[in-house]
């Protein structure tokens, strides 16, 4: 080889090489967000890595309410709209936007001509045993068996409220194509229990499905579902975007810097869910949990045009009172950009175009 051509070879070599480089600046450019990091025992953290820890003073009396509060009454619980899914079915044929609240943090939502679901728990109580744990109070607003076909779930993390395996295994045995989202490291816990369609995501990650963009995002909580997994799962907020429509699943978080960020990067919406509550006693909610005033603070940050509350009045989780968190949610709209008329309180079942 000549000399020539040696040169020639070896500037093409530096050009390759250069240009793969900026390849992997341009994707590292274009990721909304960086995945989620872990410290030396494999354990995910928060984007603000200084968090206070809570004092057993402090979690051990709010464990003994728990239990003492086990047959806590009804009064005050949200309403229940019988939802018999005529016209849900029918309109999973035409995708005009709904919301329609299940319960807690579980929606079904219809839009871009897809149907899905966050965080879907119909079990009588969010526990590793179905005998005890938090009793539910209301009944879930359409019954499994009345729902449309559903294209996907989204789940934000893994603690029993939020994902309950009894409720995922008979929506993936009703409807086997059906896909999950699950942020990083809970797909084997699915897997395990026989669902097979999993997707998992960390931060800044995205997925396609029919037409319309997943996001896996940040958001300020923790994982824990047994003595020895304290945030070996990642959780997260959730974005669905298409051609029409945006909605954003914050699932459940405490107040954090990321929703501006969010917002800047992926709004507006035209509706987000934001939780509202189990802020209380204050001391052990408030890194993991919003109370009403920063759950519509979360949705003027990320831009959403209407928000819907959910995680409230479902299940004896916190110490508040069952009518509070909706009555500050619609007083703290009211008074900020966000607004009365589009900070929205279901009745459990109800659906409503957006």
């Amino acid at each position: 080889m000549t000399k020539k051509k040696h040169s020639y070879r070896l500037i093409a070599i530096i050009l390759s090489c250069l240009l793969g480089l900026a390849m992997q600046v341009k994707g590292e450019a274009e990721r909304s967000f960086a995945p989620a990091e872990q410290d030396t025992k494999g354990r995910y953290i928060n984007l603000d890595k200084n968090l206070p820890g809570v004092s057993i003073k402090v979690t051990a009396p709010f464990f003994a309410r728990r239990v003492l509060t086990a047959f806590k009454s009804r009064d005050g619980a949200p309403q229940r709209t019988v939802n018999d899914g005529v016209f849900l079915r029918e309109n999973a044929k035409h995708s005009e936007p709904t919301v329609t609240w299940v319960g807690h943090a579980t929606l079904l939502v219809q839009m871009e001509h897809l149907t899905f679901l966050t965080d879907p728990i119909w079990s009588n109580r969010p526990s590793p045993v179905p005998f005890t744990g938090p009793n539910r109070y209301v009944k879930p607003g359409i019954a499994i068996a009345d729902l449309p076909p559903i294209d996907f779930v989204m789940i934000s993390h893994n603690h029993y409220d939020h994902l309950d395996v009894p409720t995922l295994r008979k929506l993936a045995k009703r409807d086997p194509e059906t896909v999950f989202f699950v942020p990083v490291g809970n797909g084997k816990l699915l897997r395990k229990n026989g669902i097979d369609q999993v997707r998992e995501l960390n931060w800044g990650d995205t997925s396609s499905i029919k037409g319309a963009t997943i996001h896996c995002l940040p958001t300020q909580h923790w994982s824990k579902r047994s003595l020895t997994d304290t945030r070996k799962a990642l959780w997260s907020s959730w974005a669905v975007t298409g051609p029409q429509r945006r909605f954003y699943f914050a699932g459940d978080t405490g107040y954090f810097a990321g929703f501006k960020e969010i917002g800047e990067k992926l709004g507006p919406f035209d509706l987000a869910a934001v939780p509202i509550g189990a802020y209380e006693p204050n001391a052990m909610m408030k890194v993991s949990h919003m109370n009403p005033e920063e759950a519509v603070q979360a949705a003027v940050d990320i831009k959403a045009d209407r928000a819907v509350a959910i995680h409230f009045g479902t299940f004896n989780l916190s110490d508040e009172p069952l009518t509070e968190p909706p009555l500050r949610f619609k007083a703290a709209a009211e008074n900020s950009n966000l607004g009365a008329d589009n900070s929205w309180v279901l009745n459990i079942g109800e659906t409503r175009r957006f």
